[in-house]
């Protein structure tokens, strides 16, 4: 069985779609106000030097997500 890719696997420069968002709460009603959402296509623009916030680029907009955030959002069609 193989994992499920999520936002945190993308490698610089790569894209995907978002699948799906598998936390709960205002963390995910905060994401999705950011434009994760189903369908939705987002690239990996850059990590930071310690990995740790990595810039995406969805729906025009760069936003900056922690691992721990973007560990939680599933991905599908990485190109």
């Amino acid at each position: 069985m193989s994992k499920i890719p999520t936002l945190n696997d993308l490698k610089q420069g790569q894209k995907a779609r978002v699948n799906k968002i598998i936390t709960k709460g205002t963390i995910r009603r905060r994401l999705q106000d950011m434009g994760f959402i189903e369908g939705s296509m987002v690239e990996c623009l850059q990590r930071s030097p310690l990995g740790d916030p990595t810039a995406y680029l969805i729906k025009g907009c760069v936003i900056a997500l922690r691992s721990e955030d973007s560990s939680s959002i599933l991905v599908s069609e990485v190109i």
